[in-house]
């Protein structure tokens, strides 16, 4: 006598198992109100991009900064008018604080000194940093992670060109305390000194809206909290955008609205990158078909992928059983 057992889907099988993930039934594609992928697949690969890109693609950034730079003086008036502007906003939300923190920091020197070094280095090192890591640590990540990174920036840059905002320290009767001229920690005297690190003529001054400073910090920590295996490196993360709003608002170098875009400029960020290229920042990276893992027999063999026959989820039949 000659019995079948019932067929079973391949996909909860394995699924069970634990050997695949269970794929979606037929027309169940999951829907999401955001639009994409924009580019075709060929122009999405998930393996680390050529170094000379990356650097071309900086230097493209810089050019673009520099432009905003040149046109900062020209909106001098405007990024002043601005500021004020700014604070009677954060004066009617009740988030004023800044000119008391402000002083309060600059009444203690080595606190105000520190800030200002951590200012002027950190926020080019830390990023440069995590790229560099994803780029040699988790390369199949590293085009999503960067994308956000530049569309972030260059949404930034708009922001600099279009709404010149003049920082509380450079801000005209704002009795704020510009540290970076009172403890310059490059031991420039105040007469000589000007701007971030004394490089007032390579640098906009004006771009205090919205905070590359947070936006920045922020995609630095989630980067590290999703990818970071040791836990006292997730914590440093995490912590290292909380620590630069801290100085931001104690340098007196932004507002607290600047703090709040920067934190949308990089929500924009991170819905470009999910336009571009379909799918969230930190999924798993799709694999190509050929490299999906063979579904199980019950005696534990790899079995070999049928044809595709249009049939969304493939029928495995069991081994037939003979009894007599």
């Amino acid at each position: 006598m000659t019995t079948t057992q019932p067929l079973e889907n391949s996909t909860e099988t394995t699924a069970r198992d634990g050997d695949v993930e269970a794929a979606p039934q037929a027309g169940a594609r999951r829907r999401s109100w955001i639009p994409g992928p924009v580019l075709p697949q060929k122009f999405r690969p998930t393996n680390r991009p050529k170094l000379w890109l990356e650097i071309a693609l900086i230097a493209l950034g810089y050019y673009l900064y520099t432009l905003t730079r040149l046109a900062a003086p020209a909106h001098e008036s405007a990024a002043q008018d601005r500021g004020h502007d700014i604070l009677r906003v954060e004066h009617f939300l009740g988030l004023n604080f800044e000119r008391s923190f402000n002083h309060w920091v600059y009444s203690v020197r080595w606190l105000a000194f520190s800030m200002n070094v951590y200012y002027a280095t950190l926020h080019f090192i830390v990023p440069i940093a995590v790229l560099v890591w994803v780029y040699f640590k988790f390369p199949d990540r590293y085009r999503a992670i960067r994308t956000v990174m530049i569309s972030m920036t260059l949404i930034a840059l708009f922001g600099f060109y279009f709404y010149s905002l003049a920082p509380p320290r450079l801000l005209e009767n704002g009795n704020f305390v510009d540290t970076f001229k009172l403890l310059n920690p490059w031991g420039q005297t105040s007469a000589t000194s000007d701007g971030v690190a004394g490089l007032g003529k390579s640098t906009n001054e004006f771009a205090a809206m919205p905070s590359l400073h947070i936006g920045w910090s922020t995609w630095c920590a989630l980067v590290i909290a999703h990818l970071a295996q040791r836990r006292w490196v997730k914590v440093l993360g995490i912590a290292y955008p909380f620590c630069t709003f801290a100085v931001i608002i104690g340098t007196a170098n932004h507002y607290v609205l600047d703090a709040v875009g920067g934190l949308v400029t990089l929500g924009l960020g991170f819905l470009v990158q999910r336009i571009i290229q379909g799918r969230p920042v930190f999924a798993p990276v799709p694999k190509p078909a050929g490299e999906a893992p063979l579904p199980r027999q019950p005696d534990g063999s790899a079995t070999a992928p049928e044809p595709d026959d249009g049939v969304s989820a493939e029928l495995v039949r069991p081994p037939i059983h003979t009894r007599t």
